[in-house]
């Protein structure tokens, strides 16, 4: 891994432990990474950069851990509101959160860019995140350099790593035991 990067967008395949059946678990749609072995993953992030981290409610602890563990720290998130019902175990899902952290020293975006904490737009495909963020991302800092981690598609503007992609860059993961 050379090239480092000081924009990071990540929608990470978490893995869930507690759905009752295949039918009804994320995993017949991708495959899911444990929180530990994300926490392995070699982000290639500059000294001086921001991670956008897509966490769904359920997963809002290990998201902050892992923001953590990847060397940034938590500044802010926001909402995304799928303007429908989801599935849940507690409430009816119906938002993401995107996770803001910083590592080093990193601006937040000029004022003209700082949009509502809010979005509302439906769900598409299962996991599909809306373009807008990506976009607001990209028109927020045309100058830095960017990837997208656990990328589906290309992008103009943006490096990605993915399995679901022809990846821009090789990343590993450290060795579990190596923490």
């Amino acid at each position: 891994m050379n090239k480092k990067y000081q924009v990071i967008y990540a929608d990470p395949p978490w893995k869930y432990n507690f759905s009752p059946s295949k039918i009804s678990s994320v995993d017949r749609y991708y495959d899911t990474i444990s929180l530990e072995k994300l926490k392995c993953l070699q982000v290639p992030s500059e000294d001086n950069s921001v991670l956008f981290l897509w966490v769904i409610a359920p997963k809002l602890l290990e998201g902050l851990d892992l923001l953590k563990s990847w060397g940034f720290q938590y500044k802010t998130n926001a909402v995304w509101d799928k303007d429908r019902v989801g599935m849940g175990y507690w409430f009816l899902g119906q938002h993401e959160l995107l996770l803001v952290g910083t590592k080093g020293k990193f601006s937040p975006p000029k004022a003209k860019w700082r949009v509502s904490s809010i979005y509302v737009e439906n769900t598409r495909k299962h996991a599909k995140k809306p373009d807008y963020f990506r976009d607001l991302i990209l028109r927020s800092y045309r100058n830095e350099s960017k990837i997208e981690l656990f990328s589906r598609q290309k992008t103009d503007g943006w490096d990605c790593w993915g399995n679901e992609v022809e990846s821009d860059i090789e990343l590993g993961f450290k060795n579990e035991n190596d923490k």
